[in-house]
């Protein structure tokens, strides 16, 4: 009994702090269905008549579905890219543990811990010179390369945890190093497949400065989009804010919650596991 009323008291705390965090997302989720009256009243408003006319205004806007279309299609491409090449260079540190291998992905996640702003002028110089500005491919591509260390690092734990008795069993059968690859190690690292894909997917997808300096009308995202149209005359535009950020928001949220047993596997299970 005692034991079961210190469980009850945990799940509550952890409820508690939960919502706390949720208190923002609510928020901005509220204030998207409320005139800009509304959302500045004060006290808050809880009760309210909702309004769909910033969701109308949002939708009707000039460059709204073309920030979404690059969203959507940047970072999945960029991602899809990343995971290719990831899952391959894993494969290839796990197997033939070239030298100094520590080392290197050592140095491959000490590239992801780097802060963005101190590379934005080397890559702005480096992206004119190249012609890359402001060009779709060459925005999926830098995505792509800022994606990929922490992917390897995922990966790399995994196959780890393959035993090389399957690839030593497959080539006796006469397998392929295609066939061990795509057809052995794949689906049983399957599960950090979808979790480097979730991490990543959530970086690009909420990602600004980069967007905001090297790209362009052409590629222009959704951040980019709020953080240009979120002021008006009258001062900020707190309705576009709400709305174009609860709108934003959905996805990874939907993604997440579908995903999140392969999110805690991915930062713990696939880095220390033995083999299987």
């Amino acid at each position: 009994m005692r034991k079961s009323w210190k469980q009850t008291l945990y799940h509550i705390l952890l409820w508690i702090i939960a919502l706390i965090f949720f208190i923002p997302a609510l928020w901005i989720f509220m204030a998207a269905f409320k005139t800009k009256n509304g959302i500045l009243a004060t006290p808050p408003q809880f009760v309210f008549v909702p309004t769909l006319s910033s969701w109308q205004d949002l939708f009707t806007r000039p460059n709204f579905w073309h920030n979404t279309r690059n969203s959507v299609l940047i970072t999945i491409t960029a991602v899809l890219i990343a995971l290719v090449v990831s899952y391959l260079a894993a494969y290839a540190f796990s197997r033939y543990k070239p030298r100094g291998t520590n080392f290197l992905m050592f140095v491959l996640l000490s590239i992801r811990m780097v802060p963005a702003a101190a590379v934005v002028v080397p890559v702005f110089l480096m992206y004119s010179a190249l012609g890359w500005k402001d060009s779709p491919v060459g925005m999926t591509l830098f995505y792509a390369m800022f994606s990929i260390p922490f992917s390897v690092w995922i990966l790399k734990g995994f196959v780890d945890g393959v035993s090389l008795r399957y690839d030593e069993t497959a080539l006796v059968n006469g397998g392929s190093r295609l066939h061990i690859l795509f057809r052995v190690v794949l689906p049983q690292v399957r599960p950090g497949l979808v979790a480097a894909f979730i991490f990543n997917l959530i970086f690009v997808w909420n990602e600004f400065l980069f967007n905001f300096i090297i790209g362009g009308r052409a590629t222009e995202m959704i951040p980019v989009a709020l953080a240009t149209g979120m002021y008006a005359d009258a001062g900020v535009d707190w309705p576009f804010v709400a709305t174009i950020t609860t709108f934003y928001m959905v996805p990874p949220i939907i993604l997440i919650y579908l995903f999140q047993r392969y999110l805690l596997v991915g930062m713990t299970f696939g880095t220390v596991r033995g083999e299987v």
